[in-house]
């Protein structure tokens, strides 16, 4: 009998019971107090008067009221570039020690988002959470003696002057509690190598001397993992060389997309945990199975607001029109889009993160990624989100059979003068590219009524073109380092898109597909 594991996981269990869940709104009004009260004396507190917002009878009234919205540049340039040069007490007391670096989706340059102690607090606090979400999910105790693979970005950080840089997954894994240090694969040797591909290599070469019974990390990069330790290992998949893994916390975007292609590399079903780390905060993790929603979490130093994702509060570059609507908690619907908000203990006010979520259990308070404010494609008036596309492209793997984990959208305007909805779909399937993009087709008119309305008028039609799954990675590769938060551009301006399409035709060349 595993005993540790039974111990530990009856630890978890105990736990469990005594831990309560806190009174949703309570906690909310709690956290924004304390994050009042705490960056009252900064350079923003004082700016927008956190001590009169403070005073207030509704205090969340008058945050709201008195607190523009921010996306990052407008914070950046307006605060954080003065943390860049050395000031204190900006937006958070004192400075960061850490940098968290994310290129976003259509960012040219990395951004530089302020990561506190009190943010490294919250993270791990949020993985302890969700280590003891686990006891809801049946496993066994000999479980929890098994180790983990946390595949993120190097924990290599790098040193600039007072502080240290890195993307969050680097970040948070090299602040990982000492006591867990055992169970982290694949170690911190290996997990501060930068090149991908070497580091992956590294993984594949140790993959049988770890006895791996959960995954962790970014879909894409995982299947890419996965392969290349199939591949090393000459076996028809991982559960050949990990036999008792038995659960994957996926995150950074929808799992649903890469279901198909994913399950393809086990030997037996997993346990998928969906979590939403993301480089502004770990805001929300799944705590119970048979549901791919995530729970809020409401009383870990973030403080979330809700706006409509309605066109007429979303300005051509992703970010909020000034008379767009906030929505309190209290008053969100469910299965309705909305723009998140958050205000964290990193010294982030009203920010929009650039995701879009949908409450599916209001109770609960439990949440999907729907999109990307950024990937809401309305150049001719189709007013189509990612959660439609998703769901059109997995109808598409239904219909046809088949595995499509990854794809890219542009409106272009073609020879004949007239905007056509242009799709690559990463497939092999043998299916041609006109019954797909006739499937797409209909699929969004049943499923949105604007979209029909387009295609009626300004939107001719639709395009697909077929490449092999493995150029997308490769093209985000191309575009930022491997390994780190990766968001797949689903959807593209036609210059971004002109240099896919680019790089698509000079990779199809070089013939290693």
């Amino acid at each position: 009998m595993a005993i540790i594991g039974s111990l530990i996981k009856s630890l978890i269990d105990l736990r469990d019971t005594i831990v309560s869940e806190p009174d949703a709104e309570k906690a909310q009004k709690g956290v924004l107090k304390n994050l009042l009260e705490k960056a009252k004396d900064t350079a923003f507190g004082k700016f927008y008067n956190f001590n009169e917002i403070l005073k207030a009878e509704d205090i969340e009234a008058a945050f709201a009221k008195n607190v523009p919205y921010f996306d990052y540049n407008k914070l950046n340039e307006r605060w954080w570039s003065q943390i860049h040069e050395g000031a204190e007490d900006i937006t958070w007391p004192g400075k960061p020690n850490y940098f968290a670096l994310s290129s976003g989706t259509t960012g040219k340059s990395s951004k530089k988002i302020p990561v506190t102690n009190e943010m490294i607090e919250s993270i791990r606090n949020a993985g302890i959470k969700q280590v003891g979400a686990l006891s809801n999910f049946d496993l066994e105790p000999e479980f929890f003696e098994k180790e983990i693979m946390m595949l993120g970005s190097s924990t290599d950080l790098h040193h600039e002057g007072d502080h240290e840089e890195g993307e969050i997954s680097g970040i948070s894994a090299s602040n990982i509690p000492f006591w867990f240090r055992s169970y982290y694969k694949p170690g911190q040797e290996i997990a501060k190598i930068e090149d991908w591909d070497e580091r992956v290599e590294r993984i594949a070469e140790n993959a049988k001397n770890w006895d791996i019974g959960a995954l962790s990390g970014i879909p894409s990069w995982m299947e890419l993992m996965l392969k290349k330790v199939i591949e090393y290992h000459n076996v028809k998949h991982i559960h050949e060389v990990w036999p008792n893994l038995q659960v994957y916390a996926s995150g950074g975007v929808a799992f649903e997309p890469y279901e198909k292609s994913f399950n393809a590399l086990l030997g037996k079903p997993v346990k998928v945990i969906d979590t939403y780390l993301a480089s502004e905060g770990f805001l929300a993790l799944q705590n119970r199975p048979d549901t791919h929603s995530m729970k809020l979490l409401l009383d870990n130093g973030v403080y979330f607001e809700f706006v409509p994702f309605e066109p007429e509060y979303i300005n051509q570059d992703g970010s909020l029109t000034e008379d767009a609507p906030v929505v309190p908690l209290a008053d969100v619907e469910e299965e309705k889009d909305y723009v998140l908000l958050i205000s964290t203990v990193s010294g982030t006010w009203r920010y929009i993160i650039g995701d879009t979520i949908k409450f599916t259990n209001k109770e609960k308070h439990e949440i999907r990624i729907t999109g990307r404010t950024k990937f809401f494609l309305n150049v001719v008036g189709s007013q189509l989100s990612v959660n439609k596309m998703n769901d059109a492209v997995k109808e598409l793997e239904e219909k046809f059979d088949i595995k499509i984990p990854e794809f890219t959208i542009a409106a272009k305007r073609f020879e004949d003068g007239e905007f056509y909805h242009s799709w690559y779909l990463g497939t092999e399937a043998n299916i041609s590219e006109e019954e797909l993009a006739e499937a797409l087709d209909e699929s969004l008119k049943n499923a949105n009524k604007n979209y029909g309305v387009a295609r009626s008028k300004a939107l001719k039609g639709v395009k697909v073109t077929k490449v092999p799954p493995a150029i997308f990675p490769e093209w985000s590769g191309a575009n930022k380092k491997k390994g780190g938060q990766v968001k797949m551009e689903k959807v593209m301006n036609e210059e971004k898109f002109a240099e896919f399409e680019s790089f698509v035709e000079k990779e199809l060349k070089t013939n290693k597909y």
